[in-house]
């Protein structure tokens, strides 16, 4: 089992940057995948970027790629540094898990955080 807890969600400017972090339970946690995802009023939950159980291949959206950048220390924390944001990268930021798969859909993913909120004003 996995818990996930995000945080870092705040309120920025346009062009502004911000960095969400998720922090698991578990020891195991260095050997899941790990991907974020955002929710924005009114819209299905989408892709933004995922990071292997490696560290090395990242995955990215293509409205994220150059701006955004997922990251994982050796322990037990991913981050999602976001640079360059605008009023569209407005959501609730979800990080979830999973031990099997890297990839792009919610159902890759078994375990997820609460999710944290980052406006971007303009």
């Amino acid at each position: 089992q996995v818990q996930l807890v995000e945080s870092g969600g705040g309120l920025v400017q346009a062009g502004g940057s911000l960095r969400v972090s998720c922090a698991a339970s578990g020891r195991t946690f260095r050997t899941y995948h790990v991907g974020w995802f955002r929710q924005a009023p009114g819209k299905e939950r989408e892709f933004v970027a995922a990071i292997h159980w490696n560290g090395i291949n990242t995955y990215y959206a293509d409205s994220v790629k150059g701006r955004f950048t997922i990251s994982r220390d050796s322990a037990n924390t991913a981050y999602l540094q976001m640079n360059s944001l605008k009023p569209e990268d407005t959501a609730v930021y979800y990080c979830a898990a999973d031990f099997n798969r890297v990839g792009r859909r919610t159902t890759d993913y078994d375990y997820w955080g609460q999710g944290t909120q980052v406006t971007v004003s303009s």
